[in-house]
C-alpha cells in the first residue's frame, strides 16, 4: 500500500545518493540463451560429443567427385593406445568405414620384438607390415617391393615406372598434433617404405632441419631419422641404465633381458623383424581355448577349473518390491524402538 512506502521527500540526501549508485551498477543484460535459441539448438554428433572425431578433418578426407561413382577413396588410419599402435587401411561408406587391413604392433612378438610396442621403430614396423598385407590381399606385393634397404631417406613409389599404378590412400591421424618427430610419421615411412602410394613430405621426419635464412634449401638428415627406426633412442637408454642403475634396468626391461637382447643387438633385432615381415606379413588368428561354462544361480563354473559369482539383473518390479520389503523392515524396528521406551516410561 501507499501509506507503507516512505514519502519521496523523507528520503535524505545520502539515501539519494546511494540509490542513485546502484542505478549505476545494474547494467542491461540482454538473454542470449533465450527460447529462440533453444528452438533452433542442433545437437552436435555423438562422436564430436565425446571428443573423438574432428569432423571438418573427416569430411575432407572422405569427400569424393560424383563422377568417380562410388570409387573407394582409402585411407590409412594410424591410432596409439597406451600400449600399442594400430594402423588401418579402410574406405567411407554410407554405412560406415569399411576395413581393408589392419596391423597392430601387439604382432610383433611373433616377429622377433619381444616389448616396446608403442616406440617409433614399432610404429615403422606396425606400417610396414599393414603395407605389405594390403598390397598381398590385392595381389600388388610382387609388383610393388618398396624400399627393402631401410636408410632414412625419401622414397616415392609413384616414382618408379611400372605398368600399373601403385595401391593410394591418404594419412588420417585424427585428433592427434602432428609435432615434428611424431610417432605417426615412423608409421607413415614403414607403410612408404612398404610400397604404398601415400602423399607426403618430409618437412615433419626426424632429421629435418628447416632453412635459417629465406631463400635457402632446408636439410634433410637420413641418418638421424634410420637411428629413430631403428630404435637408437631406445638403445642408448639402455646402455646407460645398465651402467647407472642395474636394479632400475632390469625392472625396465626385464622382457629383453629374458630374449636375451641388450642395447647392442636393438639394430639387429629391428632389421630382422623387417625382413620376416616382408616374408610373411599373413595374419595368424589365435586359436581358441575352447572352454566351457556352466551355469547355476548366481554360480558359473568354468572347464578350466575356475569359479565365478554374476548377479542377475533385476526387473523394476523386483526393484520396487526390494525397496519396499527394506521400507517396511526400517518402520517395524522404530516401532519396536518407540514401544520399549513407551514400555520403559
Amino acid at each position: 500500500s501507499s501509506g507503507s512506502r516512505p514519502k519521496l521527500s523523507t528520503f535524505s540526501r545520502a539515501q539519494w545518493q546511494e540509490a542513485g549508485s546502484k542505478a549505476q551498477k545494474m547494467a542491461f543484460v540482454k538473454v542470449l540463451k533465450n527460447k529462440a535459441y533453444f528452438k533452433r539448438f542442433q545437437v552436435k554428433p555423438r562422436r564430436r560429443r565425446e571428443g573423438k572425431t574432428d569432423y571438418r578433418a573427416r569430411r575432407k578426407m572422405v569427400r569424393q567427385d560424383k563422377n568417380k561413382f562410388n570409387n573407394k577413396k582409402y585411407r590409412m588410419v594410424v591410432r596409439f593406445t597406451n600400449r600399442r599402435c594400430i594402423c588401418q587401411i579402410m574406405y567411407s561408406t554410407i554405412r560406415g568405414d569399411m576395413i581393408v587391413a589392419q596391423a597392430s604392433s601387439h604382432e610383433l612378438e611373433k616377429f622377433g620384438i619381444p616389448a616396446g610396442y608403442k616406440n617409433y621403430a614399432a610404429a615403422y614396423c606396425t606400417g610396414l607390415l599393414v603395407a605389405r598385407r594390403v598390397l598381398k590381399k590385392f595381389g600388388l606385393d610382387e609388383t610393388f617391393k618398396g624400399k627393402e634397404e631401410v636408410d632414412g631417406s625419401d622414397y616415392h613409389v609413384e616414382d618408379e615406372e611400372n605398368d600399373k599404378r601403385p595401391f593410394k590412400c591418404i594419412l588420417d591421424v585424427g585428433l592427434q598434433t602432428t609435432a615434428a618427430g611424431h610417432r605417426m610419421w615412423g608409421a607413415l615411412k614403414g607403410a612408404v617404405d612398404g610400397g604404398l602410394h601415400i602423399p607426403h613430405n618430409n618437412k615433419k621426419f626426424p632429421g629435418f632441419k628447416a632453412s635459417e635464412e629465406k631463400g635457402a634449401e632446408a636439410e634433410y638428415d637420413a641418418d638421424a631419422h634410420k637411428e629413430k627406426i631403428f630404435g637408437g633412442c631406445v638403445k642408448d637408454y639402455m646402455e646407460m641404465l645398465a651402467e647407472e642403475d642395474p636394479t632400475k634396468y632390469e625392472a625396465h626391461f626385464s622382457k629383453y633381458i629374458g630374449a636375451d637382447i641388450d642395447g647392442e643387438k636393438i639394430e639387429d633385432m629391428y632389421t630382422e623383424a623387417h625382413e620376416k615381415i616382408r616374408a610373411d606379413p599373413d595374419y595368424e588368428m589365435t586359436e581358441k581355448k575352447g572352454i566351457t561354462h556352466a551355469r547355476e544361480a548366481e554360480k558359473i563354473t568354468s572347464s578350466d577349473g575356475t569359479d565365478h559369482v554374476r548377479f542377475n539383473k533385476l526387473t523394476l518390479e523386483q526393484r520396487r518390491a526390494k525397496v519396499a520389503m527394506k521400507i517396511a523392515k526400517a518402520q517395524e524396528m522404530l516401532m519396536a524402538v518407540d514401544a520399549d521406551d513407551a514400555e520403559d516410561e
